[in-house]
């Protein structure tokens, strides 16, 4: 099953769902660290369980060009809809109102090549 896109060929290369990918969240700003580490409590569980491994997780050693010095979160999915998945689920959404307004951050998820 695609998900739909407004990237025309993203249906093509998804057809089958099988493509690895991959949960990128950066922070731009960490309010309230309590929360984040309510968050985290939650959010691990919730994102291995759902087929997620997490890759690497922290500040940056090295940044280049417009790189920001800032937490950084990389997850490896067996596809981009076990990621979005992971994502909607009821124990990652639970760990999303832990978490409230503790931190800005962008959240993607990107296919694998």
């Amino acid at each position: 099953m695609a998900i739909a896109s407004a990237v025309p060929w993203r249906d093509v290369l998804w057809d089958d769902g099988g493509m690895t990918a991959y949960w990128i969240s950066t922070y731009l700003e960490i309010r309230d660290e309590a929360k984040v580490k309510a968050y985290a409590e939650l959010a691990g569980p919730a994102l291995t369980g759902a087929g997620g491994t997490f890759l690497a997780r922290g500040l940056p050693e090295a940044v280049y060009e417009e790189g920001r010095q800032q937490r950084t979160v990389l997850i490896e999915f067996p596809s981009v809809e076990a990621a979005v998945a992971a994502h909607d689920s009821d124990a990652y959404q639970e760990a999303l109102v832990a978490l409230g307004d503790g931190v800005v951050r962008d959240l993607r998820i990107v296919p694998g090549v």
